[in-house]
Formats: C-alpha cells, structure tokens, sequence
C-alpha cells in the first residue's frame, strides 16, 4: 500500500472519530411530552375526586358514554351468523363434529 493511500485512510478515520466525538460532547435532546386535553381532564377529575374522599365530600361523576360498535352493522353480523349456522348444518349432516 502506498504511503498516500495510508494518508488518505488514516485521515478518513480521523474524520469519522471526529464526527462521533462531536455527537458525543453534544447533549441528547430532550423529547417533549405534550398531554391531550382528555387526558388533562382526566387527570383533573381524578384528583378532584381523591380531594372530595379525603374531605368526606362526594360528587356524582357523569355516565361514561357507550362506545359504538364500529366493526358491523346488525345486519352484517346476522348474515354471517347465518353463514356459520350453514355451516354447521353442513357439517353435522355430514358426521363432523368440528369443522
């Protein structure tokens, strides 16, 4: 190898030792959290609720609402009932007892 090839790698090297030095002495960045307004409401609730204990007090917090069922309509799930109850028949008629 010549003696300017040993230069050139030996003066990338320093480079790169120089670029993970720098990364190094640099502070990490600190990632900011941020909180919802539900969950600060949460949170408010939460420790209102923990003061009316400790203080006797209680307060009747309101009905949670129901969460929709967002995978079917009824209609799509008596359809496949439908299709599974086939199924079975099928299956029964033909001696299975699994499918």
């Amino acid at each position: 190898m010549s003696a300017a090839a040993r230069k050139r790698i030996a003066a990338g090297a320093k480079a790169r030792w120089a670029k993970v030095k720098a990364a190094a002495s640099k502070p990490a960045k600190n990632g900011k959290y941020r909180l919802s307004a539900a969950g600060k409401a949460a949170i408010i609730a939460g420790t209102k609720a923990r003061w009316d204990k400790l203080k006797g007090e209680t307060t009747t917090p309101e009905a949670p609402k129901k969460k929709r069922d967002k995978r079917s309509s009824p209609a799509v799930r008596a359809k496949l009932a439908a299709a599974a109850k086939a199924r079975w028949a099928k299956a029964k008629a033909a001696g299975q007892t699994s499918l």
